[in-house]
């Protein structure tokens, strides 16, 4: 494992300095949950404020596999009830904000992949636009966001089995960076489909801090495609299927397609299974009640990893407050 691991190593330094053709990034099976995540625009979407914790752990039983924790908010600042009532009981007399037009939120996330860490944050600001009432009675959204980010990059040299005195990528570069960009995203979601387009990396990766070697670090730019569908069955029962491609700046030398289908019970209870290109078979359940909504994917290996890996785990907690959540229920669904 150790020569494994070495390998890695010096894979993961060329993919971060852009001394090679690809980079990872955190990876999300249940994407659909916590759509801000991968797209700015989706910001409080569905005019609830919601606070949202994922964990995810890649190729269980791999001493240093890779691993992603985020913890979000976002809310929609508009009618007073978002926030509740005043103490008297009634609702405060304020003036709404844009119409409720302007969802705002971020994220603190700590990601780890092998050697490499990442530590930071992410402040999201998104802008709705009606676009004319659907037959449910409510607005279809064209969504625009801006995501401003940033976190720090470290080498842990310390988790090396072996000596690295001579490696001309360990000696000639900073360990330890701050790193911020921008990322950018929209949307269109009606009560029937839903398509997002999203990319990070705006700048590059050319804004850094602690560069002390002044050394060329360069992040390649990702771009994520989402759209999904509404397929009712009858008045309890209802098919979501779904679609997310990836791609960087490689474009199709990096392309990866999810393609997932959801069956929902009531809105309160659903299964669905994904398939990833060249990568997995995921499993998801999740459930509703009250306030709180739960969701696990398990992501079965189909690459020769899983000859060492258990298989993928990811946890989705999240809980919705404000009177809100139930007026654009049609859009909680995607």
């Amino acid at each position: 494992m150790r020569y494994l691991f070495k390998a890695l190593g010096s894979i993961v330094l060329c993919l971060s300095f852009g001394l090679s053709s690809a980079q990872q990034v955190p990876m999300y099976s249940q994407y659909i949950m916590n759509g801000f995540l991968i797209n700015p625009s989706l910001t409080g979407r569905d005019g609830a404020t919601t606070v949202n914790l994922t964990v995810r752990e890649q190729w269980l039983g791999v001493k240093g596999g890779p691993s992603t924790y985020a913890a979000s908010f976002q809310t929609a600042l508009q009618d007073d009830y978002v926030f509740g009532k005043s103490r008297s009981g009634h609702r405060k007399k304020s003036r709404p904000s844009k119409s409720g037009r302007v969802g705002i939120g971020g994220y603190l996330f700590n990601d780890n992949n092998g050697i490499v860490r990442r530590t930071g944050f992410q402040t999201d600001y998104a802008y709705n636009i009606p676009m004319g009432r659907n037959l449910k009675g409510s607005r279809d959204q064209l969504s625009f966001g801006l995501a401003l980010t940033g976190y720090q990059f470290v080498i842990r040299t310390d988790e090396l089995k072996n000596s690295y005195d001579d490696d001309p990528y360990l000696n000639s570069y900073d360990r330890s960076v701050f790193i911020t960009d921008f990322n950018f995203g929209t949307s269109y979601v009606t009560s029937k489909y839903f398509i997002g387009f999203s990319m990070t990396n705006l700048l590059r990766g050319s804004l850094v801090f602690g560069n002390s070697a002044d050394n060329k670090i360069a992040e390649l730019g990702h771009y994520f495609l989402t759209g999904g569908f509404n397929i009712p069955i009858d008045r309890d029962w209802s098919i979501k299927p779904s679609a997310f491609i990836k791609s960087s700046d490689m474009l199709l030398n990096s392309v990866q397609l999810d393609l997932t289908g959801r069956v929902f019970y009531r809105e309160d209870y659903w299964a669905g299974v994904s398939y990833r290109t060249n990568d997995a078979v995921i499993l998801m359940v999740g459930l509703k009640y009250d306030k709180f909504y739960f969701g696990y994917a398990f992501d079965l290996t189909l690459t020769d990893m899983r000859n060492n890996s258990l298989g993928t785990m990811e946890l989705t907690l999240a809980y919705k407050f404000g009177g809100n959540s139930g007026r654009y229920r049609w859009m909680n669904s995607f």
